[in-house]
């Protein structure tokens, strides 16, 4: 069997290994004519990854650097642009950004929720830290909404603003927590049996008037 890890590492993927045996193949010819022929043609083939550019200036020489970086800076031809150096930083290998390694202790509520609690603890008002910690604790219930619809608990939202803000925003027993009244008014215009006569009684005049002015002659 002849499988990809035992054939020649491909330079560019994008292109695909037969665009790289090609240009290898290019490099052996003897002839500078064929070769140039050759070339130009690769060129048109490596192309078709982005037509829509391919009248672009600046893609049509960033395909001709590509094409030199396949054949390992060998191929010899008269192309419109001149070879790129292999020192060039610009077409070494970009390293991969970074994965954040920050962990968030309460996935549900996202990064933006600790941010804001970071903000909230710094405050040294303390009417603007409990505003603070109301409004957080409205948003922190809007967005367990939805992860769980049918058991909002207002405790257990006030529990874990305390212990994300290790005790430093703290709101009384007795604070009601009004995030998702705001969801559900929607719903419950549309759930309204009162709402929903008025809909139904107000398609039936119409219904009933359009009906009378066929009627009525001319």
């Amino acid at each position: 069997m002849n499988y990809n890890t035992s054939k020649e590492h491909l330079i560019i993927r994008e292109y695909g290994r037969n665009i790289q045996n090609i240009v290898n193949h290019c490099i052996t010819l003897k002839d500078r004519e064929k070769r140039n022929q050759l070339a130009y043609a690769v060129i048109e083939l490596m192309a078709q990854t982005n037509p829509q550019f391919k009248n672009f200036e600046e893609y049509r020489h960033k395909l001709w650097d590509h094409l030199f970086i396949i054949s390992n800076y060998k191929l010899d031809v008269d192309a419109p642009y001149p070879m790129p150096k292999p020192e060039d930083k610009k077409h070494k290998t970009i390293k991969p950004l970074p994965y954040p390694k920050h962990k968030i202790k309460y996935k549900h509520y996202g990064k933006n929720v600790e941010r804001v609690i970071e903000k909230g603890i710094k405050t040294t008002d303390e009417d603007k830290r409990r505003g603070l910690a109301e409004a957080i604790a409205n948003y922190m219930k809007l967005v367990s909404k939805g992860m769980n619809k049918d058991n909002l608990n207002d405790d257990s939202i006030k529990l874990d603003l305390e212990q994300m803000s290790g005790g430093k925003l703290v709101l009384d027993k007795d604070t009601t927590l009004a995030a998702h009244h705001n969801l559900n008014y929607n719903d419950n215009q549309n759930r309204n049996p009162k709402n929903n006569n008025f809909r139904r009684n107000n398609k039936n005049f119409r219904k009933n008037n359009n009906n009378n002015n066929r009627r009525r002659p001319h």
